[in-house]
């Protein structure tokens, strides 16, 4: 999720879940000790429990990082086993690392002995076209070795050559029954189900047979998705109908969330110059479904609009949404 899930997105996540537990970008070890560290690890408070995510293959790089990510704050630090771009490979970390188990092993012992929050890994089930279940296995029961116990496991293999990032996660076919084998013979370890979760349906049918799922961009295109997540959370069954136990219509919450978000960009573009523009991109899906969410998406993409303040610019875009022609009506009649 490299240039999706910065601390703009994940600030307007937060708005719509509060339990769910929010990861970075991936950021390498080399930014980390060699560029802006703010830059790469600023957040805010409110996004807890928040994981920091790392690329990177060389212990000593990756103790030194996450004592740094343990320092600025962050409740997790994530390995990142399961990137396949180019980029990745051409730094000898990602999912190449799956083909040197001892390798990630020594890399979260070493991150282990400097922290003391939780220390996981990303991984694909396998490489190439190795389909073994045996290499994954493995893999797992060597990083486990080390001290991991937690492993997120997106549920297609990864092809390192001929396959770009985006085929990588709709080519390879999805092996759920992998995952789920996984936690059978290591039945004292956490895995997290990652790969083609869609909706809340699928979510709920393949969540029960593991200890969780990780959802990336169905999350991201359609996040009012995540609404329901904390009410599976706090009644204890994964599927709770969120309007059933609200009592709230979808339409006066993603409203709320909306001017929420409108409310964080403003202050956000007083304090630091930065465009409107790049932090509505983040909450784009929020209507997703609804009526009128074409005309509301063009509004807050419209590059034309970007003098204006977000507050006015949800005021036209409440207005496309409902069908109501500009100058007709005012914020105070809707």
């Amino acid at each position: 999720m490299m240039d999706w899930t910065d601390r703009h997105c994940r600030f307007f996540h937060r708005l719509i879940t509060q339990r769910t537990l929010l990861y970075t970008e991936m950021v390498t070890t080399g930014a980390l000790l060699f560029g802006d560290q703010a830059r790469h690890l600023d957040f805010d408070a409110c996004e807890h429990p928040l994981a920091l995510q790392l690329g990177g293959s060389e212990p000593e790089d990756l103790a030194k990082c996450a004592k740094i990510g343990q320092g600025w704050g962050y409740d997790e630090i994530n390995l990142n086993c399961g990137c396949p771009s180019e980029r990745v490979q051409r730094g000898a970390f990602g999912a190449c690392l799956m083909n040197e188990p001892q390798t990630v092993a020594a890399g979260v012992k070493a991150m282990l002995d400097v922290v003391d929050i939780p220390v996981t890994v990303k991984h694909r089930i396998g490489i190439d076209h190795n389909e073994s279940y045996e290499f994954v296995r493995d893999f797992v029961g060597a990083v486990s070795l080390a001290g991991c116990e937690i492993f997120i496991v997106h549920a297609r293999n990864a092809v390192l050559k001929g396959l770009s990032p985006k085929e990588n996660r709709e080519i390879p076919p999805l092996r759920y029954d992998t995952v789920h084998r996984l936690k059978k013979d290591f039945p004292g370890l956490t895995f997290v189900l990652n790969g083609g979760l869609q909706n809340n349906a699928q979510i709920a049918l393949e969540g029960s047979q593991v200890d969780g799922v990780m959802v990336g961009r169905a999350a991201y295109h359609t996040p009012f998705m995540m609404r329901s997540w904390d009410t599976w959370f706090n009644e204890g069954q994964i599927g709770t109908d969120l309007e059933r136990v609200s009592g709230e219509p979808s339409e006066a919450l993603r409203f709320e969330i909306e001017q929420q978000m409108a409310q964080y960009m403003s202050i956000q573009c007083k304090s630091t110059g930065q465009s409107w523009l790049s932090m509505a991109r983040h909450m784009l899906g929020l209507w997703h479904g609804q009526s009128g969410a074409r005309l509301w998406r063009q509004v807050w993409s419209d590059s034309h609009l970007k003098d204006l303040s977000p507050l006015e610019v949800m005021q036209r875009a409440t207005l496309a949404r409902k069908g109501v022609k500009k100058g007709e009506n005012e914020m105070g009649g809707i």
